[in-house]
């Protein structure tokens, strides 16, 4: 369960931030690696070369001291005092502390510890490697047995085999072993080694910048390029929320539309039947009564009866030019929106008689013929239920501009109404407030006993876009 933990919290890290730390321990452990191989080697070198060169020194110096290696197992007290006013006095004084005179068996033929002398070991390692001819150099701790005084000495020593060889065969006839003061090869020796893990982890950490450099790129951009597609699925989405949402409303709109129109024909039908139609057929009726067809009516009484019967048929004619006065619209397309504002007040003002205040501010002149005729139906069917339902008391109109939003008012000084009352279905509030809306609209109405207002709003630059 913690590993999939550590694994989940893993792949959520970002590309940069994996190979900042995959990348970092590996270069880490490489640089490890790598400088710990390399300063071997730089020890092993520069320990062998100093080696030869103090071996060869030495060599030169004791080699022509020493008897007949091959014939003589022992060595004389002249060669002994030699060596000994040699190590104690000589220029090797200063620069070995220690030698031994090895004989192949692993006996001491000489030391400049005199407690060594004659003594018998066995051969180590390092002594069978150089009776096989190979010089053996070592620097560092000492682990040999016949080695005890050196390591009391707590300082750092060379430890050099150096093999004798006879001249003119080339044998190994003896070794020697000695211990140079090393203060100055230490400290060049750890020079060497601080360079060399400098150079390595210089080379390593310029390569992983190097690298991080290109991957943070990468990452980057692959960061970049996850936002935006990001944000893109986020706009996409958003759209086809919107999408789906204005599809339902067009739906809506589209059900409610029918309706309206079918109660559009119902009101016309019944604005029909309940004015011309009753005028028409009143004066049909009159036309068959008895005062006409009776020929014994007075000349006067079927005059004024004809008279009776052509001002009913004349009140039919102006009941349905009214009627058709309210469905036809003037043209309006090209006309501005003040002139729209004051021809849908004028005709008011013609049909009923009543008074309307128009208050107009600067409007934009981008208006599409949409947005113009659903503000001349807005007024229109605003005032005439002011005038129905308010008594036309106090009717005004109102234009305002408001955060680019052409706002028309239409308001009256009526005693209001309750708008829990109104049917869901009522023609002229639901005619208007979906014929705003499908423009992109609002629509609120606010009554009170004082009075009614009904206000829309029409953003200016979704009209300038539809013109």
């Amino acid at each position: 369960m913690k590993l999939s933990a550590v694994l989940d919290r893993w792949n959520n890290q970002s590309l940069a931030r994996q190979f900042l730390l995959a990348g970092g321990l590996v270069s880490l452990a490489a640089m490890l690696l790598v400088g710990a191989f390399v300063t071997s080697l730089i020890e092993a070198a520069v320990t062998r070369n100093s080696a030869a060169s103090t071996a060869l020194y030495v060599d030169s110096i004791i080699a022509p001291l020493l008897p007949d290696m091959k014939t003589s197992n022992t060595l004389d007290d002249a060669t002994t005092r030699a060596l000994d006013e040699t190590f104690n006095q000589g220029a090797l004084g200063g620069k070995i502390i220690s030698f031994r005179l090895w004989r192949a068996d692993g006996t001491v033929l000489y030391s400049t510890d005199k407690d060594m002398v004659g003594k018998r070991f066995g051969p180590s390692e390092d002594l069978q490697q150089a009776f096989s001819g190979q010089m053996v150099a070592h620097f560092g701790p000492i682990e040999d047995q016949e080695s005890e005084t050196e390591r009391a000495l707590q300082r750092p020593l060379l430890e050099i085999y150096n093999p004798i060889l006879q001249p003119w065969s080339g044998e190994v006839v003896a070794v020697t072993e000695f211990y140079e003061v090393a203060d100055g090869f230490q400290q060049s020796l750890y020079q060497a080694q601080l360079r060399s893990w400098l150079a390595v982890a210089g080379v390593t950490l310029a390569f992983f910048l190097l690298l991080s450099a290109i991957v943070f790129r990468g990452s980057r951009m692959i960061d970049n390029q996850r936002a935006a597609l990001k944000q893109r699925v986020t706009e996409l989405s958003e759209l086809l929320a919107q999408n789906k949402a204005l599809h339902a409303r067009a739906q809506r709109a589209s059900q409610r539309a029918t309706a309206l129109n079918e109660s559009y024909l119902r009101r016309l039908g019944a604005d029909l039947h309940d004015g011309p139609a009753q005028l028409v057929a009143y004066a049909a009726l009159r036309v068959d009564s008895e005062t006409l067809t009776d020929p014994q009516t007075p000349a006067s009484r079927r005059e004024e009866e004809i008279t009776s019967i052509k001002a009913r048929l004349d009140e039919a004619m102006d009941e349905i030019r009214s009627i058709c006065s309210g469905l036809v619209l003037p043209q309006i397309e090209t006309a501005e929106l003040p002139d729209v504002l004051r021809r849908a007040v004028n005709a008011h003002r013609q049909r009923t008689g009543t008074e309307v205040t128009l208050t107009m501010a600067e409007a934009p002149l981008a208006i599409s013929p949409s947005a113009k005729i659903c503000i001349y139906r807005f007024v229109q069917e605003a005032l005439n239920n002011s005038f129905r339902h308010g008594g036309g008391v106090g009717q005004a109109v109102r234009q305002t501009m408001r955060s680019g939003n052409v706002v028309i008012e239409v308001s009256d000084a009526g005693s209001g109404f309750d708008p829990d009352t109104i049917r869901p279905g009522g023609l002229g509030l639901a005619g208007l407030r979906e014929r705003i809306e499908s423009l992109g609209g609002t629509f609120n109405i606010t009554t009170s006993s004082t009075g009614t207002t009904v206000q829309m709003s029409l953003n200016v630059q979704d009209m300038e876009q539809a013109s």
